[in-house]
């Protein structure tokens, strides 16, 4: 089940962001960021379990970025990451944004979900407004891709 999170998702949200920074496929964020962010998150939950993460995060009036995807590996490949995207999208659609995008490492998961791959400097926002304080700047190695919802 897809829901928006609440505060007591925060350490779940934690743990599972954790976990894929610790392997080096996306970066950290602190629990408190995550509070601070928290109505951004919709979570995947089973069994009373948060299994899978996703944040959406708006960029301008017509952009948005699909975010902070994370899924258990116990969940891998049963469609839970798909959702969660798709949640984002709908959400997208309905507060009318025009393009949604993702920098990402999963290239062929977000092209399966009809994102396209696009040059990094069209997304001034995102470069000037998050790139710029990651470590990885401005060599970044991820992806962007971009979807209209």
């Amino acid at each position: 089940m897809i829901r928006k999170a609440r505060i007591a998702d925060a350490a779940a949200i934690h743990r599972l962001l954790s976990n894929y920074a610790g392997e080096g496929k996306m970066l950290s964020r602190s629990l408190a960021e995550i509070y601070q962010v928290i109505r951004s998150f919709y979570v995947y939950e089973e069994l009373g379990e948060v299994v899978g993460i996703v944040s959406l995060q708006i960029w301008w009036e017509d952009l948005a970025e699909v975010r902070s995807l994370a899924v258990d590996a116990s969940q891998a490949g049963k469609g839970c990451g798909r959702q969660l995207v798709q949640a984002c999208l709908d959400e997208a659609r309905e507060l009318g944004i025009g393009r949604v995008f993702a920098l990402t490492y999963q290239q062929d998961f977000f092209a399966r979900l009809g994102f396209g791959v696009i040059d990094k400097s069209a997304l001034p926002q995102k470069i000037w407004g998050d790139c710029v304080k990651c470590p990885k700047f401005p060599n970044c190695d991820e992806i962007a891709m971009l979807r209209t919802p």
